[in-house]
């Protein structure tokens, strides 16, 4: 396979997790058995750039289609980060009437509505008509399409100009990262601020965050094989950050045809990046031998809990639950259902294992004797949630970065 950072051979193996479905494809009972289909989940690395990825097994529409069923604003700490963040921005970059804020994979309007709420010009662009719509329902202008360079293009000869560009979380959803990365480029002028955020490959190994790894996510990103494509295309890093949401990220601050941040501080990142090399391999057997000890722990923990005849149940239809449940072999005979907040996911069942998903309410009528918190990055939040549930004799677990009661 082509590298997609440098485009040249990779067949370096990071990481195989066998087989796993589309994990945001949950399943109705209707195409239960047509739709219910595992793919090789096989990470490599590229020897020359450091890029971590999966092949390119389907295309962007096929893989976010417009029934796609993540919704960002049904975590309560994400929308609290998001306005923190809006709040950090219009004190720190001066707006002027008729500036302009455009987010990219806007989602469900779960950011932009707080920079809607200053009176500040905004534009969505999000390809998922489910998450797009819910957007326009909060009267958030939102282009339904996937941005790359033709977008750009497109958006430029039209005059726009943004002040602010926001790609949260979206670029290891991109099949094609250069395509985006120079779309920024072209959408972006000289007066531009542009912000990434993205999970670190360096935390996904340290932290043992393998039920990130998932179809979705072409990409598992670090400093070192992003900066070569973003000097390509003339972005600079002005200012960078480490944030805590999702394991742990970078949040960058890009400007065009500027200067990168003072050398010494990128220079530590790429050190540090090496200490955790995804081409070494020992570095790579060791990540397998935490994986597998997840893996053993949760089986056996399950295994002895139904023994003793409790019920075990999950929260959050999360894609990276999904992941650790086809990972240990999960189904079912284990877990008696999942819960989360998210109307579209209730109803159905999840990729693989088949759980079926409810709503909250559900804990009432069946309450369960220990719940498997999946996505463990919200454990406080949700536990918070459902410290009724908690108080009436409810364990909680979680099996990420290890096994733990909390």
């Amino acid at each position: 396979m082509k590298c997609r950072g440098c485009d040249s051979e990779v067949s370096n193996v990071f990481v195989d997790l066998g087989e796993s479905p589309i994990a945001n494809n949950l399943i109705s009972a209707k195409n239960e058995k047509i739709h219910n289909i595992s793919y090789p989940l096989k990470v490599f690395v590229c020897d020359l750039c450091l890029f971590v990825q999966l092949p390119t097994l389907f295309t962007e529409s096929e893989m976010f289609k417009e029934d796609y069923t993540y919704l960002s604003s049904y975590s309560q700490s994400w929308l609290e980060h998001c306005k923190f963040f809006v709040t950090e921005v219009l004190n720190t970059l001066e707006f002027e009437k008729n500036d302009l804020v455009i987010e990219i994979a806007s989602n469900d309007g779960y950011l932009l509505q707080y920079f809607l709420n200053k009176n500040i010009e905004v534009l969505g662009i999000e390809p998922t008509k489910s998450a797009a719509n819910y957007a326009l329902d909060k009267n958030i202008p939102t282009i339904i399409e996937f941005f790359g360079t033709e977008l750009a293009h497109t958006l430029r000869k039209k005059n726009i100009s943004p002040r602010l560009i926001i790609a949260n979380n979206v670029l290891a959803h991109v099949p094609n990262i250069v395509d985006f990365i120079e779309g920024l480029s072209v959408l972006a002028t000289e007066d531009t601020l542009i912000t990434i955020e993205f999970p670190t490959v360096f935390n996904l190994i340290k932290n043992n965050q393998f039920d990130t790894i998932y179809h979705e996510h072409y990409s598992y990103l670090s400093i070192s094989a992003l900066l070569p494509i973003l000097n390509k295309f003339f972005l600079s890093i002005v200012n960078l950050e480490k944030i805590t949401t999702h394991g742990g990220s970078f949040r960058l601050y890009l400007k065009k045809n500027s200067k990168n941040v003072k050398n010494s501080s990128i220079e530590l990142i790429l050190k540090e990046e090496l200490t955790l090399d995804p081409r070494d391999k020992s570095v790579q057997r060791d990540f397998l031998g935490k994986i597998q000890q997840v893996k053993n722990d949760l089986v056996n923990e399950l295994n002895f809990l139904k023994s003793k005849g409790k019920v075990i149940a999950a929260y959050g239809a999360a894609a990276k639950g999904n992941t650790l449940l086809n990972y240990c072999g999960i189904d079912s005979t284990k877990i008696s259902y999942v819960v989360d907040r998210n109307p579209i996911k209730q109803g159905k069942k999840l990729p693989g294992s088949l759980i079926p998903v409810h709503s909250e309410q559900f804990l009432e009528i069946n309450p369960p004797d220990v719940v498997l918190i999946l996505p463990w990055n919200l454990s406080s939040e949700i536990i918070s949630q459902l410290d009724w549930l908690k108080n009436n004799g409810t364990k909680f677990i979680r099996a990420i970065p290890q096994l733990e009661y909390l």
